[in-house]
Formats: C-alpha cells, structure tokens, sequence
C-alpha cells in the first residue's frame, strides 16, 4: 500500500484529531480545540493511504516573514517508520519555500528525527530585539514555544525547540 501527502479539507479534521488526540493525552503534543482545527485546516497537509485513510498529518504555521513552524505532526502507529512522517515534513518544507520563508521551527520530543531533516537545538537570541517585541504580542501558543516563554514551561518540558535554515 502507498500513499500520497496532500491538502487537508475540512472533512479531514475528524481524522486529524484522532490521529493527535493519543499524543496529546501522552503529553507528546499540546491540544488543540476542534474549532482551532477547523480555522487552521488550510495550514495542515495529511497523508493519505490508496485507500482513502488519513494515515498521518502535520501543519505549517507563519510565525514572522521569514519563519514558520512545522506543528501537529502525527502518524498513526501502524505507518511508523514507513515514510509518512518524513513525507509530510517534506512537503511542509517545500510549501515554506513557497511562502518565502528562510527558516523553519519546531517543538519536539522527536530530535533525530527532525535533525535527520536539517533542524538543529535552537540558540536562545533566534531573532532581533525589535521581530520579539512584536512576536509577543501573538496570543499564538507556539509562537510562545518558541520564545520559551515562561507561561508555556509547563506544557513544554522535556522538549526540544530546533530550528532549520532553508
């Protein structure tokens, strides 16, 4: 069996949080609302088996003109380590090309995994004095995460923040 990474629809939201909810209820992923879905579903690509099943997800999310975050990436456990998560990582990238960004972030428990796609532990000083100053205005939780806010440690601990430059 094969599978293709594509847009995420509304119709696949239902499948997204089903794929999340076990990572989130492990702490591996924050939780997000269904409504956040559904007002972030064109951020989400999902791949998809032959067979029409939503085999795994994950979202870029515009965090400044020249940076986004990679976020919500999930595969279901039957489709580990068979290309999924790598795939749709891919295709986020290449959509952050598309939009111009430089630079690409992420949150995880899954350091090799995103070191074997270029992201490296974060320096703390990843942007300028005057980018921090707007980006804590954002009410955005992973905009939080990745200027290590202190109101966000506690969902966070034990991850790692990584950062790839494209």
């Amino acid at each position: 069996m094969t599978f293709t990474v594509r847009p995420a629809r509304t119709s696949d939201v239902w499948a997204i949080r089903r794929l999340v909810e076990p990572l989130v209820q492990r702490r591996i992923l924050l939780g997000k609302d269904t409504v956040v879905l559904f007002e972030a579903i064109q951020e989400f690509r999902v791949a998809e088996s032959d067979e029409g099943e939503v085999l795994g997800c994950g979202a870029l999310h515009v965090m400044w003109e020249d940076l986004g975050e990679v976020r919500t990436l999930a595969v279901v456990p039957e489709w580990l380590h068979r290309g999924v998560g790598h795939a749709i990582v891919d295709r986020l990238e290449a959509d952050a090309r598309a939009l111009g960004l430089s630079r690409l972030f992420c949150l995880t428990f899954e350091v090799d995994f995103f070191r074997r796609h270029g992201f490296e532990p974060m320096a703390e000083d990843a942007v300028e004095p005057e980018v921090y100053a707007e980006l804590v205005r954002s009410p955005d939780e992973g905009v939080a995460e990745f200027l290590d806010l202190a109101r966000v440690k506690p969902n966070t601990l034990g991850n790692t923040r990584m950062l790839k430059l494209l």
